[in-house]
């Protein structure tokens, strides 16, 4: 038993270590706060990319190849902040305003092959963010519909989107957690926020015979990544995977800051 538990201690605080991550001050040549200001060209991007989709993601597992595809084709660094631009590719979140991160790319890419979609499946996803794992999900599904409640951060990423040329991508600012009734049922739906439970309108919006990928929050002070199934009667099935640690999901009125 006294095993069991140093091994949930172990995770919690690998968990926490890694959500602070983008925010600490690293020294060194790689730090993120270095004060170094190198640019780097498209070329050099493409290059990383394809590095990370290599020793990041194909190493870990994810082998659907539409995923891997849409990870070494989205440009990652366009949803990132300039500042943290340099560091696009490296294995770890990255901050982009106003609290909120721009989530590892194993994460997105591991989260993206969970959801099973395909080119004529429609996405419902909770928590915009920077536009990135929309942009993903874009370039495999048919249509992607995706909720900010950060008026700025839904605003910013609509404006990346559409630059890039993400026409199926349509983006509302609201309570993600009420979902997008007018515009379901969906094939599937991300959850790119912690929930402390997974949001009874969303279990609504989720056609009979979909999947939805939430991170859910666990009595360890971390939070358990979950694949939700509803089958052709309604019923729903949802199953553990791996631990993880997103931002909370914010639920209520919009934030216009």
């Amino acid at each position: 038993m006294k095993y069991i538990t140093l091994i949930s201690i172990l995770i919690v605080l690998s968990c926490i270590f890694y959500s602070y991550l983008p925010f600490m001050n690293f020294k060194g040549k790689d730090s993120i706060a270095d004060g170094k200001n190198t640019k780097l060209t498209e070329e050099d991007y493409a290059r990383e990319r394809k590095k990370m989709v290599e020793q990041q993601i194909m190493a870990r597992g994810v082998k659907d190849k539409k995923i891997l595809d849409a990870m070494e084709k989205v440009p990652r660094h366009m949803f990132v902040p300039e500042g943290y631009r340099r560091y696009s590719y490296y294995d770890q979140p990255l901050p982009i305003g106003l609290g909120q991160t721009i989530s590892q790319p194993y994460i997105v890419a591991l989260m993206t092959e969970m959801l099973d979609v395909d080119n004529e499946d429609t996405v419902l996803e909770i928590g915009t963010g920077s536009g990135y794992q929309a942009a993903v999900l874009s370039t495999i599904a048919k249509e992607v519909y995706t909720i900010e409640i950060i008026e700025a951060l839904g605003l910013r990423a609509e404006e990346s989107l559409r630059n890039l040329g993400y026409e199926n991508v349509n983006v509302k600012i609201s309570d993600g957690s009420l979902g997008w009734p007018d515009k379901g049922p969906f094939d599937a739906i991300i959850v790119t926020a912690a929930a402390e439970k997974i949001p009874d309108p969303l279990i609504s919006q989720l056609k009979p015979g979909g999947r939805m990928v939430i991170p859910v929050n666990n009595t360890f002070y971390s939070q358990d990544l979950l694949i939700v199934e509803k089958d052709d009667a309604g019923n729903i099935d949802a199953k553990k995977t791996i631990p993880v640690r997103f931002v909370p999901l914010v639920e209520g009125e919009k934030v216009t800051k």
